[in-house]
């Protein structure tokens, strides 16, 4: 029996010595496999890491209502000065462009509405609300230098249908290679964001030149057409895009932001061009007060940032007045009118308790009965005494029971019982005086 057990001891440290054996030989094997992680995060496609901080959203709800006011137009631009490859002996140029089918103008109100963006070597330079004087650029640097221009919304969106875009490349003094995109290979122009916003989410956009439609690209793919993709890079977040269209970012971090766009094609790889990687810097001050902030967070509804994309829609802002005082004195006239039609009341229900008691009070001691009923009994009551006094009480009280108290009704029966006595005490007096 102790041999049976040592044996099985034995077999079971070996066991034991041989399952750890194999999970050690398992996590070492395991410990080459995190290389494998930056190969799928390098993918165009998107890989996002456990730390994700940028997530894409929807687009504030007031800026998708007043993009449908705009989906009319379909913005034709052109610049007409500089002409392309033009040599220009002056460190100073006039810049002249056009717009069809799109009205600029700027909300006097809040600041914003359709313009045209001006592009200075891949730099936003200045945006453009009246074509009809030039746009004066001083001091450039001799060389080559390219100007794009586009038709943007008051919220910083490109148009993107056909047409929406213009550009033209010109020379100060002499040609060099800078700022020399080929008009032939897809061209890459970085849009948004940049600058400062006050407001998340934070709109990302680009427009895009001389790009194979996906479906063209994808047809045939032994063809040397290659699909097109943006890279996208936040504070070191990647993420591609394959749709021609501005999204809405949020997660940025209050300060400095820095927000990288590639064009490549489907299999990762830079489409060379100028232009085509562009990094730029954003400034995220939460809580901001500038117009695009208040409309990205909702406090300007779309009543009231109509005049941005109507140049002839009247703004809100006396509506609201004139119906709160309205408000405020309907009320005020109902009352009034209720207090004055009670007085009418009350007249006409004071007459029917009060007054007629009060009528009927000073009818009942009108002198009035008086005399009529002296007129009457005297001479009955004097022929009466002669003959006989008891005969005499007796018709008297009879009359009036039988005959006097109904036509008279309330005022009869009480005087009937009262005079008699006392009128026959005056008749005796008379009688006495007479005798």
């Amino acid at each position: 029996m102790g041999m049976n057990w040592q044996k099985t001891a034995a077999v079971r440290l070996l066991a034991l010595f041989a399952a750890a054996a194999v999970s050690i030989l398992g996590l070492a094997s395991c410990g080459d496999r995190p290389l494998e992680l930056p190969k799928s995060s390098n993918n165009s496609k998107l890989a996002p890491t456990l730390a994700n901080r940028i997530s894409e959203v929807s687009p504030p709800e007031t800026i998708q209502q007043l993009r449908q006011a705009l989906e009319i137009y379909q913005p034709q631009v052109s610049v007409l000065s500089p002409k392309p490859d033009e040599v220009i002996r002056d460190t100073d140029i006039s810049v002249r462009v056009q717009v069809k089918d799109l009205p600029l103008f700027k909300d006097a109100n809040l600041g914003l509405g359709p313009h045209l963006q001006v592009v200075l070597d891949n730099q936003l330079y200045k945006a453009i609300y009246d074509t009809s004087q030039p746009l004066v650029i001083s001091d450039l640097e001799p060389g080559t230098h390219t100007i794009g221009v586009f038709a943007c919304k008051p919220w910083e969106e490109s148009f993107k249908n056909d047409g929406a875009w213009a550009q033209t490349t010109f020379h100060i003094f002499t040609k060099t290679q800078d700022n020399n995109p080929d008009r032939a290979l897809p061209q890459l122009t970085y849009n948004q964001p940049q600058n400062t916003y006050g407001a998340e989410p934070i709109m990302l956009d680009f427009y895009l030149t001389n790009a194979p439609l996906h479906s063209v690209a994808q047809e045939d793919p032994q063809d040397e057409i290659l699909d097109w993709k943006i890279r996208a890079t936040v504070n070191g977040e990647s993420f591609t895009l394959d749709r021609w269209q501005p999204i809405y970012l949020k997660g940025f971090k209050p300060g400095k932001n820095w927000v990288q766009l590639e064009l490549i094609d489907e299999l990762g790889n830079p489409i060379k061009n100028a232009f085509n990687n562009t990094v730029k810097l954003v400034n995220y001050a939460p809580q901001g007060q500038d117009t695009l902030a208040k409309l990205v967070r909702g406090e300007l509804t779309v009543a009231d940032a109509r005049g941005t994309v109507d140049r002839n829609y009247k703004p809100p802002t006396p509506e609201p007045t004139t119906e709160e005082t309205t408000s405020i004195i309907e009320p005020v006239v109902e009352r009034s009118g209720a207090i004055e039609q009670t007085p009418i009341v009350q007249p006409s229900i004071e007459p029917t308790v009060i007054p007629e008691e009060k009528q009927i009070e000073t009818i009942e001691p009108a002198p009035t009965p008086t005399p009529e009923i002296e007129e009457s009994k005297s001479p009955e009551s004097v022929q009466a005494i002669d003959e006989s006094a008891p005969t005499a009480t007796n018709e008297e009280i009879k009359e009036p029971k039988a005959v006097e108290p109904v036509t008279a009704i309330e005022p009869t029966p009480t005087p009937t019982p009262t005079p008699t006595p006392e009128e026959i005490e005056k008749t005796q007096e008379i009688e006495s005086v007479t005798a």
